[in-house]
């Protein structure tokens, strides 16, 4: 199957609900989680993230308390691959070697770190093999001559920024996308992953063919912004993660089409083999 991996905000719209839409989202078919700590000037995120991280940041989220968070969805049964979504400002106040050490006392799975360029991210590559944890690197479409430099370092998947400027929702993806996923994919040892405005089932089913997974950020954080009365109500909880998770649902169904279809073919092979007592 291809991957799955929804962003959310940590602490949005508060710390036990980010644990509630974690479990849903595993369940719905999550393969891993970005999870966003909330920053107060996040140069790569779109409004509805941003309103999302203001929300958290009212209520008191810091790098520290997101990773412990990490912590307690591992305890409420979470067991898909998390990777903390942070900038690199709130990495350095916490001290580097602090933060990698309570990413892995607290099972995170991979780093994220937007605003460091790549090559000024070598020794948190480093770090993140001190402590196993892989160090996520991106590409974007103005990378060039790069990308084959970056794909040679990437660790665990490779992050294509599928348009430039910041996240959000968008009706359209740019024209030459599937040609630069193509390039990446040439030079790339690892799964290669696109993000960035990717917000129908329409834009997941193009996409699924040049790429090993999607990223989809705004469309679920606007999803929690329109559920948070609810989301944040006990008696309407359930009934909130209930429609979050058929829209969740109905956004990656072209994900599951095709993992239906594969098992499909499978079936009909391993009959058509079984009956005619033949093999390739």
């Amino acid at each position: 199957m291809k991957h799955f991996i929804p962003f959310i905000v940590a602490g949005d719209p508060c710390e036990e609900v980010t644990i509630d839409l974690a479990i849903a989202l595993e369940q719905t078919g999550a393969t891993m989680l970005e999870l966003g700590v909330p920053y107060s000037d996040p140069l790569a995120d779109g409004p509805i993230i941003q309103r999302a991280a203001s929300r958290a940041l009212k209520n008191g989220m810091t790098l520290t308390k997101a990773l412990t968070l990490i912590g307690q969805m591992r305890k409420k049964g979470v067991k898909i691959p998390i990777i903390v979504f942070t900038y690199y400002n709130p990495v350095l106040q916490l001290g580097e070697e602090r933060f990698f050490a309570l990413a892995q006392q607290n099972g995170a799975s991979g780093v994220l770190i937007p605003d460091l360029p790549f090559e000024e991210s070598e020794h948190m590559r480093t770090l993140g093999e001190t402590y196993d944890i892989p160090y996520i690197s991106l590409v974007a479409p103005t990378s060039n001559e790069r990308i084959a430099m970056i794909a040679s370092k990437a660790q665990s998947f490779l992050y294509c920024v599928s348009s430039l400027g910041v996240t959000g929702v968008r009706d359209s993806l740019p024209t030459k996308l599937h040609e630069f996923l193509q390039q990446v994919k040439s030079y790339s040892r690892v799964p290669v992953v696109v993000g960035f405005g990717i917000s129908t089932a329409e834009q997941v089913e193009r996409l699924q063919h040049v790429c090993d997974g999607i990223v989809i950020g705004s469309a679920i954080v606007q999803k929690i912004e329109q559920l948070q009365d609810e989301l944040n109500d006990v008696h309407t909880r359930q009934e909130a993660l209930r429609v979050f998770s058929q829209y969740v649902a109905s956004l990656i169904e072209p994900l599951k089409m095709r993992v239906r279809k594969n098992e499909s073919e499978t079936t009909t092979k391993t009959t058509k083999t079984v009956s005619t007592g033949q093999t390739d």
